[in-house]
């Protein structure tokens, strides 16, 4: 079985004239195998406004509590993944929506006090994506999971993880072709706002340690810096612009490459 590309994607970059889930469906329709992990944040902002609840970040992730946690799976795991699958088998695709509760795909303990019930991966269990890919399917996962620690007596028996580092960590696991991230921005840019179309890892690690890359930027890259430990290349990508994702594999690339 081919090489995947893994593809992450946000609600920032979905919207009514946006061509990312066409291009996922082209791009399966050529034999490509995909794995998709989505996030969700705007949605979630705007389901805890109506629950009265405050959104709070830190280092560009979501400082979540119990009644956060509780909308945070409602919401991914329900409206948004089941809209993005809807969306993709409507267009003539075939993927199945899991959550990385699924199969035990991603597991994690408590990252830190201070973000609450945030999950740090401490394993990926790539069975049931070996599964979904072999019988011809794209698997859309949203990036919860489950908590594998036992560090508090009351914890929760899931947790939120950044859809970002979630991509990063399944594209090791997988030894991903590429890993690509569609995001609201044209890619990274240098302390002067200039986009840098190439970087070694070195060279985009130092941008997250001298403070050039800040808020959502930062899980990002951390996250290309994690699967380039087994992929070849990763993306940072403007999924706004018509049809990106297809251009960035079937012709010209474009926002930020890195790659060793």
């Amino acid at each position: 079985m081919a090489k995947a590309i893994v593809v992450k994607i946000g609600g920032s970059t979905l919207g009514s004239h946006d061509t990312t889930l066409e291009d996922i469906v082209e791009l399966q329709r050529q034999g490509k195998s995909l794995v998709v992990v989505h996030g969700g944040g705007k949605v979630i902002t705007d389901w805890l406004a109506k629950q009265g609840v405050s959104s709070r970040f830190v280092q560009g992730e979501r400082v979540t509590d119990q009644a956060t946690l509780e909308v945070v799976m409602a919401v991914l795991a329900g409206l948004v993944n089941k809209e993005l699958v809807a969306a993709i088998n409507n267009l003539g695709g075939r993927a199945v929506g899991i959550s990385g509760v699924d199969g035990a795909l991603v597991e994690g303990r408590i990252a830190d006090k201070e973000r609450g019930y945030v999950g740090a991966v401490v394993r990926v269990n790539t069975s049931i994506l070996e599964s979904l890919l072999a019988a011809g399917f794209i698997p859309v996962i949203s990036p919860i999971g489950l908590n594998s620690s036992k560090m508090f007596a009351d914890a929760p028996m899931t947790l939120n993880f950044n859809a970002d580092t979630v991509a990063g960590e399944i594209a090791a696991a997988i030894g991903a072709e590429r890993l690509i991230f569609l995001t609201d921005v044209p890619g990274i840019n240098d302390q002067s706002g200039k986009l840098l179309p190439k970087l070694l890892p070195a060279e985009a690690e130092a941008l997250v340690t001298s403070g050039v890359a800040s808020g959502g930027m930062i899980p990002k890259i951390k996250a290309c810096l994690r699967a380039l430990s087994n992929t070849a290349t990763a993306s940072i990508i403007d999924g706004r612009q018509p049809h990106a994702l297809l251009r960035e594999i079937t012709s010209s690339a474009s926002g930020t490459v890195i790659r060793v």
